[in-house]
C-alpha cells in the first residue's frame, strides 16, 4: 500500500504507484477544517480517479462535529476507504490535537471513530502509531477499543510521536496486536519498509495482513513492482529495472508534476522526489550535480542534467554504477 504523505502522493503520483503495483493508494492527508471551509486546494485532494481505484481518503482534525462533517463531504468524492489520521506527529497537527495529537485523549478519539463510523456508509480505516511516547506505548490496547468502534482496518506505524521519524520502527507491537486472538479486522505494518527482503521479513515476522510504504517511495515508484516480485518468487527483480529505465521514470514524473501544477510548482514538487530517490545514491562526486538537479528551475534545465548523468551512467551494469568514477 502506498502511504499518505502531503505534497507527495498526488493523482499523479498515486496513479504512477498503481501501475507499478501498489494494491491501494492514500490520498495526501486533509484538514477537516479546510474541507469545511471550502478551501480549494483541499477540496482538490478529495477527487480521485477510477484508474487508481481502491483508493483512500484520509482526514484529520481535532473536534468530532468539524470531522463528522468533513467525512460526509469526502464522502461525496466516492472514494472506496475513508481513513482517519491519528498518526501524523508534526507539531502543526499533532500540537493542535490533530493526528497523533489524540494519543494523548484516547477517550476523545474514540468517541470521534465511532461518531465518523456511524455518519459514513463507507468502510472506515485508521492509521496511527505506537503511542504519544516509550512510556505511552498503548497500541495492543488501543487496537481493541478502535475495533470496538466499527472501523474496517488499522494501520500502525511502529514508532511514537515522539520519535517522529528517528530512529527504527519497532514492529514487535505490531505483531502482537496481530496475535491478539481478538482482533479480527485486518493489521497493517508501516515503517521503515524500503526493500522487498523488508517486506517479505514483516509478513513472515509479524503476520501482518498487509504492508504500508511511505518514504522509500520517493523518487522509487517502482518499489512496488520490486517487492511484489520477491514475494511471488523470493528474487529481485534484477537487470530489467535498469538505471536509464529508472531514470526515464523519474522523467516522467517530472512531466506528470509540471503538467498537474504548472512549470513552476510542478519542479518545486518534484524536488522532494529528487533528493530521495536512491537511484543517485553512492555515486561518487555526484554532490554538485544533485545541487544542481534541485536548483533546476524548468524542466528543460532539469532534463539537461538528466542527459548528463544518463550519458554517463546508464552504459554501466547497475553494479558497477557506484564504484565508476
Amino acid at each position: 500500500m502506498l502511504a499518505p504523505m502531503e505534497d507527495v502522493t498526488d493523482p499523479a503520483f498515486r496513479l504512477m504507484c498503481k501501475h507499478f503495483g501498489a494494491d491501494l493508494v492514500y490520498t495526501e492527508f486533509v484538514s477537516a477544517d479546510a474541507i469545511i471551509r471550502g478551501v480549494n486546494n483541499s477540496l482538490r485532494k478529495l477527487q480521485v480517479n477510477d484508474a487508481e481505484r481502491p483508493v483512500a481518503v484520509q482526514i484529520y482534525g481535532k473536534d468530532i462535529p468539524s470531522m463528522v462533517e468533513a467525512a460526509k463531504i469526502a464522502e461525496e468524492a466516492h472514494p472506496d476507504i475513508l481513513d482517519i489520521n491519528y498518526g501524523c506527529p508534526v507539531k502543526r497537527v499533532a500540537g493542535k490535537g490533530g493526528g497523533a495529537g489524540l494519543l494523548r485523549d484516547i477517550p476523545l478519539m474514540l468517541r470521534m471513530t465511532r461518531a465518523i463510523v456511524d455518519a459514513v456508509s463507507l468502510p472506515v480505516t485508521v492509521k496511527t502509531r505506537l503511542g504519544w511516547d516509550c512510556e505511552h506505548k498503548i497500541i495492543v490496547e488501543l487496537a481493541e477499543q478502535l475495533q470496538e468502534c466499527g472501523i474496517s482496518a488499522l494501520t500502525i506505524h511502529g514508532r511514537t510521536r515522539s520519535q517522529m521519524y528517528t530512529g527504527e520502527a519497532d514492529w514487535t507491537l505490531i505483531g502482537k496486536v496481530k496475535e491478539n486472538p481478538r482482533m479480527h479486522i485486518p493489521i497493517i505494518g508501516n515503517g521503515d519498509i524500503t526493500t522487498p527482503q523488508r517486506a517479505k521479513e514483516c509478513f513472515d515476522t509479524y503476520g501482518v495482513d498487509g504492508v504500508m510504504i511511505g518514504r522509500a517511495t520517493f523518487g522509487r515508484p517502482w518499489i512496488f513492482r520490486e517487492v511484489k516480485h520477491f514475494l511471488q518468487t523470493g528474487e529481485e527483480l534484477g537487470p530489467q529495472l535498469t538505471f536509464g529505465w529508472k531514470l526515464d521514470v523519474l522523467r516522467q514524473q517530472v512531466k506528470d508534476s509540471v503538467e498537474r501544477l504548472g512549470e513552476h510548482s510542478g519542479i518545486l514538487h518534484i524536488r522532494r522526489h529528487l533528493a530521495a530517490t536512491p537511484l543517485f545514491k553512492g555515486i561518487p562526486n555526484f554532490r554538485d550535480t544533485r545541487i544542481a538537479m534541485l536548483r533546476a528551475d524548468t524542466v528543460e534545465e532539469l532534463f539537461a542534467i538528466f542527459d548528463i548523468v544518463e550519458a554517463r551512467y546508464a552504459h554501466l551494469p547497475p553494479s558497477e554504477i557506484y564504484v565508476s568514477t
